[in-house]
């Protein structure tokens, strides 16, 4: 089973730095979308956690 996750690890590895390197802008695009997502997501606890100190 350990076997299995490394060699899926150095896939998506693959998989990443080969999309990185055929399509530059289309991956920095991607990171620009997923950060975010993960500041909305980091703005909403934040504002939840606001509201329930009031």
């Amino acid at each position: 089973m350990v076997q299995a996750k490394k060699i899926a690890l150095y896939l998506l590895i693959v998989f990443v730095l080969y999309t990185i390197i055929t399509s530059p802008a289309r991956a920095a695009n991607l990171v620009q979308i997923g950060f975010e997502g993960i500041s909305s997501a980091a703005q909403g606890v934040g504002e939840f956690m606001t509201q329930l100190i009031k």
